[in-house]
């Protein structure tokens, strides 16, 4: 066994600034500089991913502390990150939820058309996954993530990524290439800066409802 498929890089992408963030609210969106491979906090790298191609080539694999299953990041994706304080108690599937109508919402009036929340924190176009999140909850502040692909070709996640060990119920099995989209497949060309400006008042509309709303 390589010490890369025993082992993984703690968490270190630019969204720790986010993270490590003090503020009631911060919000950032950011474009991988090559590929990358995150585990979900329960994730072994040995039985999520094809730990000797991602040696091969070498692809970090790097530990995150919230859930969900592993996920490969690509320079054809945006991820972006927020975290911000909860004044009330809300479970998970709520602030999910919120999460995805707000997004829902905004990337709608971006002219994105089919949009679904599926799972517990899938968005979709057309019953297949175009955006995945995680969050985790510490010290009445609520960090969240996820990732958009943009034009990324699902051969890229087949590659590196095996089949998850746990899977929504409307995956139905489906292989990567059959359950994953993009943007570009789905016919969208956005402009990266437009879209980023969509996302980020999607989260700054939810801040403001979630500090007045969550019961």
């Amino acid at each position: 066994m390589s010490q890369l498929s025993s082992s993984h890089i703690e968490y270190n992408l630019p969204d720790i600034q986010v993270m490590n963030s003090r503020l009631d609210f911060a919000f950032q969106t950011w474009q991988p500089d090559a590929v990358y491979i995150v585990l979900g906090r329960s994730n072994n790298a040995d039985k999520a991913v094809y730990t000797d191609l991602a040696e091969k080539d070498g692809v970090k694999i790097i530990k995150r502390p919230s859930g969900g299953e592993s996920v490969v990041l690509s320079p054809s994706m945006m991820v972006f990150s927020s975290k911000f304080l909860l004044k009330k108690d809300s479970s998970p599937a709520t602030l999910f939820k919120m999460v995805n109508k707000s997004l829902i919402d905004s990337l709608s009036g971006a002219g994105i058309k089919n949009l679904s929340s599926k799972g517990i924190s899938d968005l979709t176009i057309n019953d297949k996954k175009i955006l995945g999140s995680s969050m985790y909850l510490k010290n009445n502040y609520l960090f969240y993530h996820a990732v958009l692909n943009i034009s990324e070709d699902v051969s890229l996640i087949s590659k590196y990524l095996k089949h998850p060990s746990k899977e929504p119920d409307y995956r139905q099995g489906r292989v990567h290439k059959e359950f994953i989209t993009s943007l570009h497949n789905e016919g969208y060309n956005l402009d990266y800066h437009m879209l980023e400006l969509y996302i980020e008042r999607a989260f700054k509309n939810l801040y403001s409802l979630i500090s007045a709303n969550i019961n």
